[in-house]
C-alpha cells in the first residue's frame, strides 16, 4: 500500500536508468543510455501537457515510487500511436500446404513475412521491476494502472493495442533468433542492433532485410524453437496479457522472434470493466474492503495505487477507501476515481 503510480517528470532519468542497467538487454523501451532516456522523459512530459484529446505520436511514461522514500523502483510506458515517423515493423507467422499427387505427398511449411499490419495501433510497454520489488503484485500494479490510465484518457488512443514481449536471450545476452535470421543480413550482433533500434529506431531493417517470405524450415532449429516464445522473466507479463483479452495472433518481434500480443482497446478487460466512483466522506476501518486497483487525476495529475474500497450499496458510485490510499492517492471527499478489483 505504500507504493503509488505517477507519470516520469524531470529528475527520474537517473532513477530509471538504474532500472535499465537491470533489464539484462533486449529491453527495447528501457534503454541502458541516459540521453536517450532524458530525451524520452521530455517526450513524455510534452504527452501529459498535450490539452488535445486526440490520437498523436505521444508516449507517457509511468513510474512506480515508493510513497514513503520517494524511490523509484518500477517504470511502465504507452504509446499512443505507433509507426508515425517511420514503419512499425512486425513478422507474421503463416503457413503454406502444398500438394504433389504424383508422389502422394503433402507439406505444410511455416513462414515469416515483413509486415506493418500493426502500423496505428498503440502499445502498452516498457514494463520493468526491480527485481527486489517483485512481490506484493507490484508489476499488476504497474500494468493495471496503465489501461485505468486509457480508461481516463480514452480519446487518446486507437481502436487497437499492441504489446510487444521480449523473446528468448541466452545468459550471454545471445538472441538466437537474430543469430538464425537478421545477423546473416545485418552482420551485427544482437545487443549491436536492439542498441541501435532503442535510439534511432528500426527503420534500418526495411533498408537491408530481404522483403520476401522467410522459411522457417531454412533456420536453425535454436531459431526456430524460440519462434513466439517469451523470456524467461516476460512469461508473468505474458499471463497478465492474456488475462486482459490479448491475443498474439501470429506476430513476432522482428529482432528477437518474441510475441506480440494483439487486443481491442475496449475489450481490454481492465479497460472495459474498470467503473467510476465518488469519494465518500468516511474512511474504512483497519481491515475493511475488497483490495483494488485505483486511479485519479488527469494527465499531469494522474495517481494510482492499491486500495481497500467498500461500496455502500451494491453497484453504488459512493465509495469508501482505507485512509492510506486516500493519503496516497491525495484525494478528498467528492473527488471521483475510477477502480477494477485486483
Amino acid at each position: 500500500m505504500s507504493y503509488k503510480i505517477r507519470p516520469a517528470r524531470a529528475g527520474d532519468e537517473r532513477s530509471l536508468y538504474a532500472l535499465a542497467q537491470l533489464t539484462g538487454g533486449g529491453f527495447t523501451n528501457l534503454p541502458p543510455d541516459l540521453k536517450a532516456l532524458e530525451a524520452k522523459v521530455v517526450r513524455s512530459n510534452e504527452a501529459f501537457s498535450e490539452t488535445e484529446d486526440a490520437v498523436r505520436d505521444h508516449v507517457y511514461v509511468l513510474v512506480l515510487e515508493h510513497s514513503d522514500s520517494g524511490q523509484i523502483v518500477g517504470t511502465a510506458q504507452i504509446f499512443a500511436k505507433v509507426g508515425v515517423k517511420q514503419p512499425f515493423y512486425s513478422y507474421r507467422l503463416s503457413q503454406l500446404t502444398k500438394t504433389s499427387p504424383e508422389l502422394d505427398q503433402r507439406i505444410t511449411t511455416q513462414m515469416l513475412t515483413l509486415t506493418t499490419d500493426l502500423e496505428g495501433c498503440s502499445e502498452v510497454g516498457g514494463l520493468f521491476l526491480h527485481p527486489d520489488h517483485r512481490t506484493g503484485g507490484l508489476g499488476l500494479l504497474l500494468a493495471r494502472s496503465r489501461y485505468l490510465f486509457i480508461k481516463l484518457h480514452r480519446a487518446r488512443f486507437a481502436d487497437r493495442f499492441l504489446a510487444e514481449l521480449r523473446g528468448v536471450i541466452d545468459e550471454n545476452g545471445k538472441s538466437p533468433f537474430w543469430d538464425g535470421l537478421g545477423n546473416k543480413f545485418f552482420g551485427m550482433s544482437f545487443q549491436e542492433a536492439d542498441y541501435l533500434n532503442s535510439i534511432k529506431g528500426n527503420h534500418f531493417i526495411s533498408d537491408l532485410m530481404p522483403d520476401y517470405p522467410i522459411y522457417t524450415a531454412l533456420l536453425p532449429e535454436s531459431a526456430r524453437e524460440v519462434i513466439g516464445h517469451p523470456h524467461t522473466s516476460g512469461r508473468p507479463a505474458m499471463r497478465m496479457l492474456q488475462k486482459e483479452g490479448f491475443s498474439s495472433n501470429g506476430y513476432v518481434d522482428i529482432f528477437d522472434g518474441g510475441p506480440t500480443m494483439v487486443a481491442e482497446t475496449d475489450h481490454i478487460i481492465s479497460v472495459a470493466h474498470a467503473k467510476e466512483a465518488t469519494l465518500e466522506t468516511a474512511a474504512l476501518n483497519e481491515g475493511e474492503g475488497q483490495l483494488s486497483v485505483v486511479a485519479t487525476g488527469r494527465l499531469k495529475d494522474f495517481r494510482a495505487s492499491y486500495a481497500f474500497l467498500s461500496e455502500e450499496k451494491k453497484d453504488s458510485i459512493q465509495i469508501r477507501l482505507n485512509k492510506e490510499a486516500i493519503d496516497n492517492l491525495q484525494l478528498t471527499s467528492g473527488d471521483n476515481f475510477v477502480h477494477i478489483p485486483r
